[in-house]
């Protein structure tokens, strides 16, 4: 399933140079947001409280240029073509045609060449074909047993983060696996990490006049329109509003350089459980120095399951599929990435139920992964920051939100 189009920027000949439209938040939804703002003629600040820009999408200083666990910028998603259009999308690394045969699926308890059978046939039906108010493992196990429903729950969790997709909204679900296994893959990669593209993005922005401020925290909202691109437990404390809520997921993320070693697998899906481990040497060598590669992986935890146990299911796979994988490590970063991994919709819910872009005629809109806005990961904070700053900018010129 495709997301729905990205709304276009509101026509503002009424802008004057007073005019002023304040983003918090640098990640991609407030980079979206203030060039969109922008390049309708608005004077734009933005604030992020962080040293750099990028949020979740900053990319590691160094040798080794890890983003914030496995990140994949999908071909069919709306924010591609806004990208392509702008001239930001830059250089991307796509897998080399023999890192196909390097996929790996457990399964069963062993590492295998092939997942079950029915899985991709699964699949390939479409996500209007599934309710918003049913659970996907339900909906699956009557169309596909209770095996492969299990397994495709489980392989889709790399694009949930969440420990138990199964119990999310099937239609939530079909439409991510199946952009997940979508044959030709839809996944690519920002060459260089994703710190390069959110890079390209802040020149942009800079070059439209957008003013950046870094290391600046906002504490109080200032006058005139506001974008509030933040997290939800963020936008929660500005705003003072505790209904800012919505389920996430909670998941570890390991990182690791290895010495290379012939035959190591692309990829490696975990579907006796949620997980995901995924050399991105092989489609970008410069992630890491020669002779060197770079794994990054996460592993969904339950709510109360110590990081601990997250870390011992990665190692796991890693000794199932990188034979030697401790004495070849030379550089390893663990987190947990605890309600930032973006939303997830419940059975009898969709994106349109989540904290809404528009609060209610205060000049204040929403923006982030986790708001009502559709796509997938990242989408949602490409097409939220788009809507956002829509409604900003008919906020200047007078004109009623449209209830978004």
């Amino acid at each position: 399933m495709v997301s729905s189009p990205s709304p276009s920027p509101v026509p503002s000949p009424s802008l004057g140079p007073s005019t002023g439209i304040t983003v918090v938040g640098g990640g991609l939804a407030g980079l979206t947001a203030a060039i969109t703002a922008a390049e309708a003629g608005a004077r734009v600040t933005l604030h992020e409280a962080h040293r750099t820009l990028g949020g979740r999408a900053r990319t590691a200083e160094g040798p080794y240029a890890a983003n914030e666990g496995p990140h994949a910028l999908y071909r069919r998603g709306p924010h591609w073509h806004w990208l392509k259009q702008r001239g930001l999308l830059g250089p991307l690394a796509n897998p080399p045609l023999r890192e196909a045969a390097r996929f790996r699926f457990h399964h069963g308890g062993a590492l295998r060449r092939t997942p079950p059978v029915g899985l991709f046939a699964l699949a390939r039906r479409s996500a209007e074909q599934a309710p918003a108010d049913v659970d996907f493992l339900t909906w699956a196990t009557e169309r596909a047993g209770p095996a492969t429903a299990r397994a495709a729950a489980h392989y889709v969790a790399v694009a949930l983060f969440h420990h138990d997709p199964g119990s999310l909204s099937a239609a939530f679900v079909q439409e991510r696996l199946r952009r997940a296994a979508a044959l030709p893959p839809e996944a690519t990669y920002p060459a260089g990490g994703w710190g390069r593209l959110t890079g390209r993005m802040a020149g942009h922005a800079r070059a439209l006049g957008v003013r950046i401020e870094t290391s600046a925290r906002i504490d109080t909202l200032p006058d005139g329109p506001v974008v509030v691109a933040t997290s939800l437990d963020a936008a929660r404390r500005l705003l003072k509003d505790d209904g800012l809520r919505w389920p996430g997921g909670r998941t570890v993320l390991l990182d690791l350089a290895l010495r290379t070693r012939r035959g190591d697998p692309f990829v490696v899906s975990d579907l006796d459980a949620p997980g995901w481990l995924e050399r991105f040497t092989a489609q970008d060598p410069s992630l890491a120095p020669a002779g060197e590669q770079l794994v990054q992986g996460q592993i969904p935890i339950g709510p109360g399951t110590p990081r601990a146990e997250g870390l011992a299911r990665a190692e796991h796979l890693l000794d199932l599929g990188f034979p030697g994988w401790r004495e070849r490590t030379v550089w390893r970063r663990e987190a947990l990435a605890n309600g930032r991994t973006g939303a997830v919709d419940p059975p009898g819910t969709t994106w349109r139920d989540r904290p809404r872009i528009d609060r209610g005629g205060t000049g204040v809109f929403l923006a982030g992964d986790q708001v009502a806005a559709p796509g997938v990961l990242s989408e949602v904070a490409f097409t939220s920051g788009i809507t956002a700053a829509s409604l900003a900018l008919k906020a200047l010129a007078g004109i009623p939100a449209g209830g978004a």
